[in-house]
């Protein structure tokens, strides 16, 4: 079972959730589980380049951290698709007051969104989620895309702001929205 999950995992492109790597492999979940979970430590114990983690509801194969700079280099070779700083800014207030209106979006960074939010839709990194009760706008939210280039499994994993807001962002927030 070892083998053929580490098979599994080698050409998946999206993490993969436990109970269907166990209907594949004709396992209990559970003991499934209990595997994944062995096969992440044994990695770590080892020092490999990889590590198997948990993300964005399931299991999927990741470089270490540590080696990013060399996959970097690897990877992009000179041909860099980075987000810019507005769609940073942009991604960075949909995770962490979603679900959002590009109005509300656009207030708080004090310029319009729109074609950010065009890219960052296109780029699958976000998607609407339903519509305002009281306006009929549009709500964002992070995707799973989201969570897996972060490597984390759900929004509630993203780092606290309140170590680099102002102390009046309360005040600032309620004004602009």
């Amino acid at each position: 079972m070892r083998a053929a999950l580490e098979a599994i995992l080698l050409v998946v492109d999206e993490p993969v959730a436990e109970m269907q790597l166990a209907q594949i492999v004709e396992q209990a979940t559970e003991r499934v589980a209990a595997m994944l979970e062995d096969i992440s430590a044994r990695y770590t114990a080892a020092g490999h380049g990889f590590d198997l983690r948990r993300a964005a509801g399931g299991w999927r194969l990741y470089t270490r951290p540590e080696y990013a700079p060399y996959v970097e280099r690897f990877v992009l070779d000179g041909q860099s698709v980075r987000l810019t700083q507005a769609a940073l800014e942009t991604l960075a207030v949909v995770a962490y007051k979603q679900p959002v209106t590009r109005s509300r979006i656009s207030a708080i960074r004090g310029v319009n969104c729109d074609g950010v939010m065009r890219t960052l839709v296109t780029r699958g990194l976000i998607e609407e989620c339903g519509t305002e009760g009281e306006t009929g706008a549009f709500l964002y939210r992070t995707t799973a895309l989201f969570l897996e280039k972060l490597g984390l499994n759900s929004v509630d994993q993203l780092p606290p702001l309140a170590p680099f807001l102002p102390d009046d962002v309360e005040e600032v927030l309620d004004a602009s929205g």
